[in-house]
């Protein structure tokens, strides 16, 4: 079982390889193939650095009942009915029905070498871009629209800055940066509150 990252996306529009391709940085100098496609595209790809060394599988699921898609969607469901802040955990039960493909990143031994998380990074965020939604990473959790974390899904060792956000009285997401090692950063973001001292972005 491999670490993934998703874009769960509203929108499923055609998706060609080529144009994918495009949409790669410079550097890292990578290969992206198609590893299973048919007749309506592609379903599974593969980014590779020249050398061979995988990066990262791709690949995409229609949310179709009885299909891999559908299934994840009611997992998600499930995971996210008693995390917090509760107010994100109800958007999301809201949410999560509107999705209609997923985009599945397993990363692999490839990321971390030659900078080929450029890649993966380029890659996702240009397909985010054409199907919208929202992102998940395992051991993280689920973002907004806007790319802001909105759940505590972290180990309890996490450390670092991340960007957040909350949802305010009126239903409006409250974006900030915090520190994911603070214990009194944390006991307000799983409140739902803005920590104190920090500034809305």
């Amino acid at each position: 079982m491999g670490y993934y990252i998703r874009v769960l996306g509203q929108r499923d529009i055609p998706l060609l390889t080529e144009t994918l391709r495009n949409c790669l940085p410079p550097t890292p100098k990578v290969e992206l193939s198609e590893e299973r496609s048919d007749q309506s595209g592609w379903s599974q790809l593969i980014l590779r650095h020249t050398d061979g060394t995988e990066i990262a599988l791709v690949e995409r699921n229609l949310v179709i009942p009885g299909e891999l898609g559908a299934e994840e969607i009611e997992e998600f469901i499930d995971e996210v009915q008693d995390a917090l802040p509760t107010s994100s955990s109800k958007w999301l039960l809201d949410y999560l029905p509107s999705v209609v493909v997923i985009y599945a990143f397993q990363l692999l031994g490839g990321t971390d070498v030659n900078d080929g998380w450029n890649a993966v990074h380029a890659l996702r965020s240009y397909i985010w871009k054409q199907v919208g939604g929202i992102s998940q990473a395992d051991l993280e959790g689920f973002s907004n629209e806007q790319g802001h974390h909105i759940l505590w899904q972290f180990n309890e060792s996490v450390t670092g800055e991340w960007d957040m956000a909350v949802l305010d009285e009126d239903g409006n997401w409250l974006a900030f940066t915090m520190d994911l090692g603070n214990p009194e950063h944390r006991r307000a973001f799983v409140d739902g509150r803005m920590p104190a001292g920090l500034t809305a972005s």
